[in-house]
């Protein structure tokens, strides 16, 4: 009979920061296309604009919701073709990180996990109103989020970290 140890710290991994996916929703969606039938015979290429924009509400001590909102204006001859808006939220349970992380995976992880269901909203958006297909490309949410980093660390206010929204609700 052979003794199995339980090795160091196996106790404390357990114990260390989780990251859980609780629920994806689409919590608003738009499509709208005002110059047609007409705009579908404009003649020259179209011109597209992306804004992200993200939004983080603590729900109680250990979850988030994180909305990613997407916006994309498609304009052909200085006419707007379309403009579809999409908002992908998510409730993610994150527990046990120190204030640093824990704004790092509220920042990066959270909208890597939402993006790729914004993108596919956005595409079937697009599609069934007509125009051809359009696949938004990879967005590295790392480098978005070490640029907002820059910019709040210039402006140098206390507390303006994503996670230190006001509570509000349960999940």
């Amino acid at each position: 009979m052979s003794e199995q140890e339980t090795p160091t710290g196996a106790g404390a991994a357990a114990t260390g920061p989780s990251f859980t996916v609780e629920k994806l929703y689409v919590k608003d969606v738009s499509f709208e296309a005002p110059g047609t039938p007409q705009v579908f015979n404009e003649a020259g290429q179209p011109q597209l604009q992306m804004n992200l924009n993200q939004r983080v509400q603590r729900l109680n001590e250990n979850a988030f919701e994180v909305v990613l909102g997407v916006t994309l204006t498609c304009t052909i001859a200085e006419k707007t073709a379309y403009l579809a808006e999409v908002q992908q939220a998510g409730v993610f349970g994150l527990a046990g990180f120190d204030d640093a992380s824990l704004d790092a995976m509220l920042g990066t992880h959270c909208p890597n996990a939402l993006y790729p269901y914004a993108r596919q909203v956005v595409s079937d958006l697009i599609t069934a109103g007509g125009f051809p297909p359009f696949v938004l490309q990879p967005i590295n949410f790392e480098a978005l989020y070490a640029e907002g980093l820059r910019q709040r660390a210039a402006q140098v206010q206390p507390g303006s970290g994503l996670a230190d929204a006001d509570t509000i609700g349960t999940a």
